[in-house]
Order: C-alpha cells, then sequence, then structure tokens
C-alpha cells in the first residue's frame, strides 16, 4: 500500500491504528507519565497520541514521518488541544532519524515497525534514543490463531512476519526488552479501523473517477475489505506493547 493511498484512506482518521480512543486512554493510564516528560514517537501519523498526552500529562513530544499530509494534520491537531508549543513535529525517515541519543523518556512506534524491517529492527532503532530507565511502546500485529497458508497472501503479509502472542513475547525478550504491560485491540478496534477506511475510499472513488491511481486504489479497496472479513477478523490481533530495556 503506497504512502499516497494510506493517506487517502485514512483521511478520516485521527489514530491510524486499531486502537480505539478507550484504548488510547487507557494506555495513557498505565504508562506511568510524569509531567515533563520527554516523548519521542516513530511514524507518528497524525500525532494524536503525542498532542493528547500532551494535553493530558503535560509531556514534551517529537514527532517523526515522512507524510506532509499527516504531519499538516498533526500540527492542526496539536493547536486544536491547545500544545502546540510542547510538540515538534519533523519531515523524515523514522529508521534514520538522529537525536540527542539516549535523551527521550518514552519512544513508541505505533504499528509502523516496518521501519526497522520488523518488530526486533525496530527495537533496536528505538532503544538509542531511550534513556536508560524509559519506556518504549511498541505497536505490532500478532496471529491470534494459525492462519491457513492463503491468509497470508490475502493479508499481504510474509509468512514469519509476525507471530503469535506469546511469540512477540519471545521477540521483545529476545532484543533485551522486559515486557511491562499490553493493550490490545479488539474486533471493535479492528473493525473501526479498517472497515471506516472503505465509505473514505468509495467516496474518493466517486469524486476522483479519472485519477490515475482510481485503477488500483478501487483494486486495493476491494482487496482489503474481503481479506479483512475472510481472514484478519478471525486471525489477526494487534496490541500495544509497553517494554523496557533489561538490565544487565
Amino acid at each position: 500500500m503506497s504512502l499516497r493511498f494510506h493517506e487517502i484512506a485514512e483521511s478520516n482518521h485521527r489514530t491510524l491504528n486499531p486502537l480505539t480512543d478507550e484504548k488510547l486512554d487507557l494506555l495513557g493510564r498505565i504508562c506511568r507519565i510524569s509531567p515533563g516528560s520527554r516523548q519521542l514517537d516513530l511514524a507518528c501519523g497524525k500525532g494524536e497520541l503525542l498532542s493528547r498526552w500532551a494535553a493530558d500529562y503535560g509531556i514534551q513530544g517529537v514527532g517523526v514521518d515522512i507524510s506532509k499530509v499527516f504531519l499538516e494534520a498533526a500540527r492542526l491537531r496539536a493547536v486544536e488541544l491547545g500544545v502546540g508549543d510542547q510538540v515538534a513535529l519533523v519531515e523524515a525517515n523514522a529508521a534514520t532519524y538522529e537525536d540527542t541519543p539516549e535523551s527521550f523518556d518514552i519512544v513508541s512506534c505505533i504499528g509502523a515497525t516496518w521501519i526497522g524491517n520488523g518488530l526486533q529492527g525496530t527495537l533496536s532503532l528505538m532503544r538509542r534514543h531511550l534513556r536508560r530507565n524509559g519506556i518504549a511502546l511498541v505497536g505490532e500485529c500478532f496471529w491470534t490463531t494459525p492462519p491457513p497458508e492463503e491468509a497470508y497472501e490475502a493479508l499481504g503479509i510474509a509468512d514469519g512476519l509476525f507471530t503469535s502472542l506469546a511469540g512477540t513475547a519471545d521477540r521483545i525478550e529476545d532484543s533485551g526488552f522486559e515486557l511491562l504491560e499490553m493493550v490490545l485491540s479488539d474486533q471493535d478496534g479492528w473493525d473501526r479501523y479498517v472497515a471506516s477506511q472503505w465509505w473514505t475510499i468509495s467516496d474518493w472513488l466517486r469524486d476522483n473517477p479519472d485519477d490515475p491511481d482510481a485503477p488500483a486504489l478501487r483494486e486495493f479497496l476491494a482487496r482489503a475489505r474481503r481479506s479483512h472479513l475472510e481472514y484478519g477478523r478471525d486471525y489477526l490481533g494487534w496490541g500495544v506493547f509497553v517494554i523496557r530495556p533489561r538490565l544487565p
């Protein structure tokens, strides 16, 4: 799915993952956030997490994303919540973004572990930004039950990219982190994220029938709708895992 397709499909979303408002609020409550904490959000999308936590907990945040469209929405949201002076938004590749090493209390990458070619590579990228006693938040898919072979192709997921929930915990541990907490999505969260894109895309196709990308986006809509109904709801889970580096 191209960046432009994401920008179109998620144009009406605030949170660009299967995390409902209630689950996002729960995540903030369990993270024990101190006022003045510094947070780095890699692949921040529209910056909802940063802006909301700046408003609710007084964090100072830096969000990094490659999408001009999403970053503009993030800036508007920060102003709307009165935290424009607390949230800095940077257009950059999250995989190569550089800042002062080990300078953030919280480092997050919510649903974008593609930046490190998978969970473990992304955790390595995140760790270099994290203070010794800081926490990391990583959003990742997992298989709720082993899927049939045809599910991988239908969902566009490479075999081996994701594992079970317990296997995800093992990958976190193998990367030198301790799993502290987690907030898992449910079917309603998935539907609100995935199914609500269908109407958005349908409207865009009606309004832009002659756009060069219209045929490919129409094909994507049909495939995404079918794969979610046939496989995604039954086999694919998603969660945010709250972790910290293990002590030597």
